[in-house]
């Protein structure tokens, strides 16, 4: 079955009978599903389920729930899904290319795929094609509730079958992907019915463009594209080529210009120097170059050494306009070397994996106002300048900051909070949300030590089958998470635990372990802190920069990572994302652990024991 296809506009579809959906960068698919088969194939028709198996062993696990809807046709989206409004489309690209079987169920497990559903074509065995989109709609809406999908995309959630909803604005849904730097949107005629095969009109998608002021450098005679450049270090700077866009008579004036101007011409290439600007729209770079370039216009205004690459990179990733970066090239770190802006794009990407550690949670930051060249210092109280949207909650005479929201992030960000330290439980909690072992060695260079524990932390953890996660601090040691369920335990009861984990380790090592409050009795032990673990208290949240010279990030790790071979210093800013979209993030399932796991019987047992408090 070949899909219906929407056409490109450069104007947005305005008027009542439109509506609005997010516009995902992945493989377009259909998923068909039978009583005795299923299936999931691309636009060209390529068997998707190979590939992916995620998707089918998701469907098979919850057979009970579709059986009743059998057969059933979805029109899709197959994505790697970054947040709510974005898919990244380079890891959908490396999925789509691999062929080894061991790779792909690697990947299935670590970094699944979601199909994100738009339309319904088929419910029980009766096709929906000829009734409108409003209607195939509501239908799939009703579906996905009586299945207990998700009504909307969660990049976090384990259920990988998803609803695209709809909009009745454009600005509700505009202004977010934006801010979340999506593809773009898709409007729909509310009316128009699905037709197989067919690029329609009723269907528009209307891209997030990125905008670059660039010079042309050459023409391609054999297939007339243009190729752009800036200036790099006083180098001139290939970034792509474009061919779209151009009326008839711009295509031709360009090419006389060019032709008369050359400075060399070979078979393929005429070349000339900078001298043409022009402004090119795309929608990311890709492997080095600008995806989906279009020419936008000429600029006489400019002169080739306003191209630069600096003002390129920045363009990248467009921010909203209430968003304001100020001194946008700051140096923040030396080595690696990262600027303001650079700094601000780590947290808009960032955000999807960070907030929700962040979320409803009384926000204490540390701020560099000259990047680590100079003192940092605490900030509690929100500040009287901070914007409207920043959200504030009351504790103790201390007016802290909620950072429930990528605004509130970014603006945090320009005020160069680089370190985000977060209490134990949410403003809503009656008692800690998780339990954290923070395993502090004395310093970088024991760094083993923690790792040692970690370990040994684990091995028990797994007896006792609860159910863990692990991260670095960024600094000079590791921290273990245990989610626990909202409003269910005290600090006592938590307390209970972590003392006997910590005597647990002491016993086991003491010549690695203490739990030795003063540091002048520590020697090079590693210190357990299981006090540390208390209301009031913090510690960094996962993905948080910090203020080391390093650029370093308290970092997810999954398990099978802890061994000797890792170094606090490798995971840095400029290596996170690369990382997530590689191997994914180690605590996409940490919030729905929250639900099943089994401290309560360990619990019980400590207090029948009656173990004192230390």
């Amino acid at each position: 079955m070949k899909p219906m296809l929407p056409s490109l506009t450069f104007e947005v579809p305005q008027g009542k009978d439109w509506l609005y959906e997010v516009k995902y960068d992945g493989f377009r698919a259909i998923l068909h599903w039978n009583h005795h088969e299923m299936s999931l194939e691309s636009r060209n028709s390529k068997p998707l389920l190979p590939i992916f198996p995620e998707i089918k062993t998701f469907l098979e696990e919850n057979k009970e729930l579709f059986h009743p809807f059998l057969p059933i046709t979805l029109d899709g989206e197959l994505v790697f899904l970054e947040n709510e409004y974005k898919a990244h489309f380079g890891s959908i690209q490396v999925r789509g290319r691999m062929r080894s079987e061991k790779k792909i169920v690697e990947k299935a497990q670590k970094s699944p795929c979601h199909f994100l559903s738009f339309d319904l074509l088929e419910l029980k065995g009766k096709s929906l094609r000829t009734d409108d989109f409003l209607t195939r709609k509501k239908k799939l809406l009703e579906l996905f509730k009586k299945c207990r999908l998700p009504l909307q995309p969660d990049h976090n959630s384990s259920k990988l079958i998803q609803l695209i909803p709809y909009y009745q604005t454009f600005q509700e849904i505009w202004d977010n992907v934006v801010l979340y730097n999506g593809e773009g949107i898709v409007a729909k005629q509310e009316k128009n019915k699905w037709e197989e095969g067919k690029r329609t009109t009723l269907w528009l998608k209307f891209k997030n463009w990125k905008y670059v002021s660039c010079f042309i450098i050459a023409y391609e005679k054999t297939n007339g594209y243009f190729y752009a450049g800036v200036y790099k270090n006083k180098e001139v700077f290939q970034i792509g080529q474009f061919i779209f866009g151009l009326k008839p008579d711009e295509k031709k004036a360009l090419f006389e210009i060019i032709k008369a101007n050359k400075i060399e011409e070979t078979s393929p290439f005429i070349f000339v120097d900078p001298a043409i600007c022009v402004d090119v729209k795309y929608l990311e770079i890709y492997e080095g170059q600008m995806r989906e370039p279009h020419f936008h216009e000429f600029r006489f205004d400019l002169k080739p050494a306003d191209c630069q690459y600096e003002q390129f990179v920045q363009q990248q990733k467009n921010l909203p306009a209430d968003i304001e970066v100020t001194h946008p090239d700051k140096p923040l770190w030396e080595n690696p070397a990262i600027q303001k802006m650079e700094y601000i794009h780590y947290l808009r990407e960032i955000s999807p994996y960070m907030l929700p550690f962040l979320k409803n949670r009384l926000l204490t930051v540390i701020r560099y106002p000259h990047g680590i060249f100079g003192e940092p210092f605490y900030q509690k109280n929100c500040p009287e300048y901070a914007p409207e949207f920043v959200e504030t909650e009351k504790s103790e005479g201390i007016n802290y900051i909620i950072c429930n929201d990528l605004k509130t992030l970014l603006w945090l960000g320009n005020q160069l909070s680089f370190e985000f330290h977060i209490p134990f439980q949410t403003v809503q909690s009656n008692g800690p949300s998780e339990i954290v072992f923070d395993l502090d060695p004395p310093s970088r260079k024991e760094f083993p030590l923690a790792i040692k524990a970690a370990l040994l932390i684990r091995e028990v953890l797994d007896q006792l089958e609860l159910i863990s996660y692990v991260k670095t601090s960024g600094n000079k040691g590791l921290q273990i998470y245990i989610p626990l369920p909202e409003n269910t335990y005290t600090y006592d009861d938590t307390r209970l635990f972590t003392s006997f984990i910590a005597d647990f380790l002491v016993s086991k090592d003491p010549d690695s372990f203490t739990i030795e409050r003063m540091k002048k009795n520590r020697g090079n032990r590693l210190y357990v802190d299981y006090i540390q673990h208390a209301e009031g208290k913090t510690i960094v949240s996962p993905y948080s920069p910090r203020g080391t010279k390093e650029a370093t990030v308290a970092t997810p790790l999954f398990w099978e990572e802890v061994n000797d071979q890792i170094k606090v210093e490798d995971f840095q800013i400029p290596k996170m994302m690369k990382r997530i979209n590689d191997v994914g993030d180690p605590f996409a399932s940490y919030f729905e652990t929250k639900e099943i796991q089994k401290f309560d019987p360990i619990l019980q047992f400590l207090k029948t024991k009656n173990l004192p408090h230390k």
